[in-house]
């Protein structure tokens, strides 16, 4: 009795909604503004974007440890290396939600293995590491390898260099949320991909990226772009941000 009357209540309600549903226009479910911006392209690049390196300058960079002290690590022929010993350098400019643009290049000349391969990192909000690595045939744990969330979620795939051994990482990233009390509303997210590949689809991130210890989830608000001196001389160039 009861499977008979709920046939028959559901038969109901889908004749009420096909009724409801033939009285409806085109032009009833169809709106006109506000309309999305127009974004054009330049060189690969979307209009709206702050350049953070063309390769002339560190204008848009600071030294982290020396906020007061301009970045330090060499430019030369378009592109940015990282200075040994010199420390990380972050944006002038902090950042919450954003899309984030990094070519990268491994060493000329290859040193060390595992993590002492042409390590390097993109830290988003300063803390939040997306892992840079030289990945060709360099064993290491996967969670630390190039395209990881450091210490917490490794690629999905594992993608190589283009054939002129440059990386590209085009970078999503949603920042965690957080009361007035400091307590958490929601954790961030981020979507990686790696020379056009998807390698992190929409990543949780559970927390500060720790290198001892697991993630710590502190509250923030908008934070700086940093990219690692790790001791390697990894190679940057072409690197542009858009808030969202």
């Amino acid at each position: 009795m009861k499977t008979q009357l709920g046939s028959t209540l559901l038969f109901l309600a889908l004749s009420i909604s096909s009724m409801a549903q033939t009285k409806f226009k085109p032009e009833d479910t169809e709106f006109y503004s506000p309309k999305p911006p127009i974004i054009t392209l330049k060189n690969q690049m979307p209009s709206d974007a702050i350049v953070l390196f063309d390769g002339t300058n560190l204008e848009q960079w600071v030294s982290r440890n020396e906020p007061r002290q301009p970045a330090a690590w060499t430019v030369a022929n378009g592109i940015l290396t990282v200075k040994p010993k010199t420390g990380d350098i972050q944006t002038k400019q902090v950042f919450e939600d954003f899309q984030l643009h990094v070519e990268w290049k491994s060493p000329e000349t290859i040193k060390g293995k595992g993590q002492g391969r042409g390590n390097s990192g993109i830290f988003l909000q300063g803390l939040y590491e997306v892992q840079i690595l030289d990945n060709d045939n360099n064993p290491t744990y996967v969670n630390g390898q190039a395209g990881s969330i450091y210490k917490q979620r490794p690629p999905l795939v594992e993608v190589r260099a283009a054939e002129d051994k440059w990386h590209r990482y085009d970078i999503v990233y949603k920042a965690p949320r957080f009361n007035k009390d400091g307590m958490v509303i929601s954790k961030g997210s981020v979507t990686v991909l790696h020379n056009g590949v998807l390698i992190q689809n929409n990543t949780q991130i559970e927390g500060t990226t720790e290198y001892i210890g697991l993630p710590k989830m502190q509250a923030h608000g908008a934070g700086p772009v940093i990219l690692q001196d790790h001791g390697d001389l990894v190679n940057f160039r072409n690197i542009w941000i858009r808030p969202l």
